[in-house]
């Protein structure tokens, strides 16, 4: 069984993402090979990863996240999912662990208008999914030509 777990990460500094992942990464591996008296890796390769900057490709990202488990059938909604952040920032349930985004923030005055602003987005099915994905597993730059460029 393939275990997938989508983040959307604003690190301090340029490294850090990929500290954090590849610490969790081999606690993690400790933690199943301890439990299941095993050695060795788990999986295949490195995480994938892409850098996003404008607006519509980091809500792109909040939207391609939040829906990812109701898409693929696996809950009939976001809501449903154990570990989505949707009850967060659509619902207003506390949490200590998720921050949310400036451009999150950006969707409205309130938290009220923030949440039916987040609603609204995920109810978009007309997706960047492809663009997404195509970033994701390529590990290249998710936004315009001139951003893209930028990070060559």
């Amino acid at each position: 069984m393939t275990t997938h777990v989508n983040l959307l990460l604003t690190p301090d500094k340029a490294d850090n993402a990929s500290l954090l992942l590849k610490q969790l990464g081999q606690r993690y591996v400790q933690y199943i090979n301890r439990s299941y008296c095993r050695s060795g890796t788990l999986g295949e390769g490195r995480f994938r990863s892409s850098v996003a900057r404008e607006e519509d490709y980091v809500l792109a990202c909040y939207r391609y996240i939040e829906v990812n488990q109701a898409r693929a059938e696996m809950v009939k909604h976001p809501r449903y999912y154990r570990w989505s952040s949707y009850r967060i920032n659509a619902e207003g349930q506390a949490s200590n662990v998720i921050t949310q985004h400036e451009q999150y923030r950006a969707l409205g005055r309130s938290e009220e208008a923030r949440r039916e602003a987040c609603r609204v987005l995920v109810q978009n099915r007309a997706e960047v999914l492809r663009d997404t994905r195509a970033a994701t597993n390529g590990n290249y730059a998710l936004g315009s030509r001139r951003f893209q460029a930028e990070r060559l």
